[in-house]
Parts: C-alpha cells; sequence; structure tokens
C-alpha cells in the first residue's frame, strides 16, 4: 500500500471513527435501559431494542421513575424503542447490554454483522469476559471495544473502557471522547477477566464472605467496618445483594476458573443462597432480608 494511499485511509477513519451521533443499545434490563437514559439525557439519539415491547414498556416505566419530571419530555424524545435490529442500521454505536452469556453475546454480533454499517464501533457492556474471545464474533475487530458501566449508569462516574488486542487507536479515542461528552471518568485497561474493577471487587467480596463462613465477625460488623473505616458507599455483603447474588455468583465462579484463583471461587453459603433462590434485594432476601 502506498504511502498517500495509507494516509488517505486514515484520514477517513479519523473523520467515521470521531463521528458518534446515533447510538443504539441492545437489552433493556437494568444496564441497558439505564445506559439509554444517559444519553437521552446528553441528548443523544437512542434505539433501545429488545425482543418484547412489554419489556420495553417496563424499561420506559423504570426510566420514567428515574428520571427528574422536568426532564421526562427531554428523555423520552431521545429514546425509541423496538424489537427490530434493522431500526439500529444507521447507528454509529451500538453497546450490547444483554446477560452474561458468551453464546447470546455472540449470536447478537452475528446479526449485527448483517445489518450494521461498516464501520459501526460495537462496544460491550459486559463486566467479566474476554473482550477478544466475544470479538471473535465481529466482522470487524478493530471497531469492537468493552464500556463497562457501573450500576446504576445515571449516578456511577466510571466507565472502564477495556481494548481487545484488535481495538483499534481511533475506536479507543472515539470512546474515550464520547465518555468525557456523557461526563463519565473513563479508566482504560487492557482485557483480562474480570478487568480492573471485577478483580478488585470480587476478591474483596469473596473475602469478606469468608470472613463471615468461619465467624470471625458478622455480616452487619463486616459492611460497617468498610463503611466506617474505608469510607466506601456500601458494605460488601450488601453490595453482594444489591448486585445480585446470581450474578455475583456466576462472575466469580468465571474469575476462577480462568484465573485459578482461590480468592474468587464462591463460598458454600454464596452457592446455598442462589440455590434457594435468595437473590438479594430483587427477591427481597439475600445475606440480608429486604
Amino acid at each position: 500500500m502506498s504511502e498517500v494511499r495509507s494516509q488517505k485511509i486514515h484520514r477517513r477513519e479519523d473523520k467515521v471513527h470521531k463521528r458518534i451521533k446515533k447510538i443504539g443499545i441492545i437489552g433493556a434490563g437494568t444496564m441497558g435501559r439505564g445506559i439509554a437514559q444517559v444519553f437521552a439525557l446528553y441528548d443523544y439519539p437512542v434505539v433501545l431494542v429488545d425482543e418484547k415491547e412489554t419489556i420495553l414498556q417496563d424499561a420506559l416505566n423504570n426510566v420514567k421513575s428515574r428520571t427528574e419530571p422536568e426532564l421526562w419530555n427531554k428523555v423520552s424524545g431521545h429514546i425509541e424503542t423496538s424489537t427490530n435490529f434493522e431500526k439500529i442500521k444507521d447507528c454509529d454505536l451500538i453497546i450490547e447490554a444483554v446477560f452474561e452469556n458468551v453464546d447470546v453475546k455472540k449470536e447478537i454480533y452475528n446479526v449485527l454483522n448483517k445489518v450494521c454499517k461498516n464501520d459501526t464501533i460495537i462496544a460491550t457492556n459486559t463486566s467479566a469476559f474476554s473482550i477478544n474471545k466475544l470479538a471473535e464474533a465481529v466482522e470487524k475487530p478493530s471497531c469492537f471495544i468493552g464500556m463497562h458501566f457501573m450500576n446504576p449508569p445515571k449516578v456511577m462516574k466510571l466507565l472502564e473502557v477495556i481494548k481487545g488486542e484488535k481495538t483499534s487507536e481511533n475506536t479507543l479515542k472515539s470512546i474515550l471522547d464520547l465518555s468525557k461528552k456523557i461526563g463519565k471518568t473513563s479508566a482504560v485497561v487492557n482485557d483480562s477477566p474480570g478487568f480492573v474493577s471485577n478483580r478488585l471487587l470480587f476478591a474483596l467480596i469473596g473475602e469478606a464472605l469468608r470472613l463471615l463462613e468461619k465467624g470471625i465477625s458478622d455480616k452487619e460488623d463486616i459492611d460497617a467496618i468498610m463503611k466506617c473505616g474505608m469510607n466506601h458507599p456500601m458494605g460488601p455483603i450488601e453490595l453482594a445483594d444489591f448486585i445480585g447474588l446470581d450474578i455475583c455468583r456466576n462472575i466469580m465462579t468465571y474469575l476462577y476458573e480462568s484465573l485459578k484463583d482461590e480468592r474468587y471461587k464462591p463460598t458454600p453459603m454464596l452457592e446455598s443462597l442462589v440455590k434457594e433462590g435468595k437473590l438479594g434485594g430483587k427477591t427481597g432476601e439475600g445475606f440480608y432480608k429486604y
């Protein structure tokens, strides 16, 4: 390739990757609808896609309940919902925010490969899965990246941005620029199981649960030590209930199997609560009762 042609291609890619005007979001669950709300608050048109109209309506109702009344007309005016993937074909960025299942995510990418523009950036909101592994299902891995929003997206300032081995610098720069425009503080990490946030978080939660099971302290005092002694807004056991114990178990299992590190092995008490359906705040009982 000649130097002149190479420069033209780079200029064209710069122009394309810096232009993010419309956002598609796949998955209208807790994270998807929260991410949609954030972009709508910053005047970005959003297409929120899920498989059922009832799920989408529930998502809008949830967003409305978490939006200041004076801002609802603006937010709702920026969010379009659909069960049809064709509606996102003109989006510049598509964020996949479905539940944590590699096969389901890859099925979605296979569909996106057929409907998206060639230069569309595809991001995943996964909190643990390998970006490199997920990128195997994407037609253009240079345009694939991790955008790990924290829960709830409207409140939490951090956006953990994960680079895969094939993620281009243009893609990374585009996402970092976008992060600033929506009021987030971005932290860039290279691909690794659990990235940085969950490697640290679940090492803490895992140790807290082992202290509890060994009878070294009760859950209230373990949480109080971290809240009052370390200035954490929530204690690790309270936080596990907030995240969802099934989600905690799944992430810890993935980290344990990927890293072969005992710190991440789910404890018997955690396994037992999940089997009993006591998943934390969302079911009314976990380590605590609600």
